[in-house]
């Protein structure tokens, strides 16, 4: 499943030393800076990256993915048994498993879990894609056997199931009344559960911490779960680090003047700081890791649906008609000067972006043909595609209305800012007039899921190695199938929505790129379906940069990663004085 990235950047600090010392009992703690508050608590329907951060710190599920290796490993699953055929899988869970309230965890749950929460169709999951299977996309049976076993019964071969066991487990006793009653509108009473108003004891957890508290703008803070599991695999009172905060700043300008000054351990070097972060290096006593390529996507992307919400159009007839131009799309690909942007906002950390795969997943298409600068070719195109220009190079479209959009990014993130800035001036040199706006980043989630009211939009996506991770993306139905989204359960209904032919081919070969086990025969599947997507370019493109993080060395048991991060083993390291 991929989720949205408001931010680009996330800062990690231990506490003060001078406040160890005036306190020797305050538990050693981690704190880290956030650019966004959580949508919400609710882990099943949220779509953004920072409520996908917190679910992290609380919750396991059956497998998990080590970042280091990329191999799948057991969590609350000791154990799988897959039949010959591939159609069967069974899972054994630890023993003596609970949750953060001492209650069981058991096969009770995973059941609960599935049945009731992901595969729900009155619930808008977030991961219910990543499971839906064949032409049909049958979602997996899955059914208890007993404590400790729950079997998967698949429809067909499916390539990427295993990995996608790691989705959270929730507690059936804290939620089971939640989908059994409705609220006054006739919804599930779910779908207003665990909201950031939540009491944080209500929201209980599995993995190394718990919810202590949130204040709304200020802080989220977390306390080491007394009943983690890994606890007694290694006999050890783990997580070492007692308790986390994420504190909520709204600007990345701030957290490199704390880092300087010392009340940071930790920060994600972004690119304008490279340089002068690695001159103080050995004199601030931090180490700065180069993780390689960054795992996610930066892009531009248009709003392509053409339906109605109670007989208006969800975007201005005349500019729905430009942005599902595909000269128009494609003239605006040619017209962003990557290597610009690399040069100058990524101080050349970084190289052009051309697929939605990430570079270093085996299934990335190194022969991938896309969209070099060329500010001519984009002129073309866009003649071609029935647009004029006047004798001061503006842009016009075939019934002389000025070509004239809005583009929007989320507030806070300098980098994003900085990208949509050297945009607009891209597309102004083409004769496009653009109006480039930042916004909170959740009411630009709002209008990406909900109301559809957008014209421009200018995102990220968290990336991995298995490409059928971006199902809920490509798939037609998918819940972030953004250009041309469908309404989620419980929403105002669109009419007039239409899919084109090349999003039904996608959707089918994502089918078939799941369905093969050969993964040579997988790769050149997932190689059409970049170059699908690059010809029609509902996403554009723009820059991987590269995964830098610099902590300070008092913190022990770093093995930086850029799927992980500094800290993807938190719950193992130590600080030392």
């Amino acid at each position: 499943m991929l989720v949205l990235v408001g931010m680009s950047l996330a800062f990690t600090t231990a506490c003060n030393p001078s406040s160890l010392l005036a306190n020797p009992d305050l538990p050693p703690q981690l704190v880290q800076a956030i650019l966004e508050d959580p949508k919400t608590f609710n882990f099943v329907i949220a779509t953004d990256a920072t409520t996908s951060l917190v679910e992290s710190k609380i919750f396991d599920g059956l497998v998990t993915q080590n970042p280091l290796t990329g191999k799948i490993e057991p969590a609350l699953a000791e154990s799988w048994d897959i039949s010959e055929d591939k159609l069967r899988v069974v899972f054994t869970l630890r023993q003596n498993l609970q949750w953060s309230d001492g209650h069981p965890l058991t096969a009770e749950d995973v059941d609960f879990t599935y049945n009731q929460l992901y595969f729900n169709p009155e619930i808008p999951a977030s991961s219910r894609d990543g499971f839906k299977i064949g032409e049909s996309k049958s979602l997996p049976q899955v059914r208890q056997l007993n404590d400790l076993q729950i079997e998967f019964i698949l429809p067909e071969p499916f390539a990427p199931f295993l990995g996608i066991t790691g989705t959270s487990i929730l507690p059936k006793h804290i939620l089971e009344d939640t989908v059994k009653q409705k609220d006054r509108d006739g919804k599930l009473k779910f779908l207003s559960t665990w909201t950031v108003d939540t009491p944080p004891e209500q929201i209980i957890a599995s993995s190394a911490y718990k919810l202590k508290s949130y204040d709304t703008a200020q802080r989220v803070i977390f306390e080491a779960n007394p009943y983690y599991w890994k606890k007694a695999l290694v006999n050890r009172d783990i997580p070492y680090i007692k308790r986390v905060i994420f504190e909520i700043i709204k600007s990345s300008d701030t957290f490199l003047i704390q880092f300087r000054s010392g009340s940071l351990d930790s920060v994600d070097v972004a690119p304008e700081y490279f340089s002068l972060l690695k001159k103080e290096e050995k004199k601030g006593n931090f180490t700065i890791y180069n993780g390689g390529p960054d795992y996610g996507t930066n892009y531009i992307t248009f709003n392509l649906n053409t339906g109605k919400r109670n007989g208006k159009p969800l975007i201005d007839p005349q500019k729905s008609r430009w942005f599902n131009n595909l000269k128009f799309r494609q003239a605006v690909a040619y017209a962003i000067d990557r290597p610009r942007m690399v040069k100058n906002i990524y101080r050349g950390l970084g190289q052009p972006q051309h697929s939605f795969i990430s570079v270093q997943s085996p299934f990335a298409d190194e022969n991938l043909k896309a969209y070099d600068y060329d500010p001519e070719k984009a002129k073309q195109l866009l003649r071609e595609g029935g647009f004029k220009y006047n004798n001061k190079n503006q842009l016009f479209d075939a019934e002389g209305n000025r070509v004239k959009f809005t583009l929007n990014t989320n507030s806070g993130n300098k980098i994003r800012e900085n990208m949509g800035n050297q945009v607009e001036e891209d597309l102004e040199a083409i004769g496009m007039d653009v109006n480039f706006r930042t916004v909170n980043f959740n009411v630009l989630i709002g209008k990406l899921s909900s109301s559809l009211d957008w014209e421009c939009i200018m995102l990220g996506l968290t990336g991995g190695n298995e490409p059928n991770n971006g199902a809920n993306v490509w798939f037609t139905d998918g819940n972030l199938h953004m250009f041309n989204q469908k309404p989620a359960p419980g929403q105002q209904p669109i009419e007039d929505r239409k899919v084109s032919d090349w999003e039904k081919e996608i959707d089918r070969l994502f089918i078939q790129g799941a369905r093969e086990l050969n993964e040579e025969k997988r790769k050149l599947i997932y190689a059409e379906i970049q170059q699908l997507v690059s010809d029609n370019v509902p996403f554009i493109y723009l820059v991987n940069p590269k995964s830098f993080g610099a902590v300070r060395n008092k913190i022990k048991g770093i093995e930086y990663t850029p799927l992980g991060g500094a800290f993807w083993n938190l719950e193992e390291l130590k600080i030392t004085e």
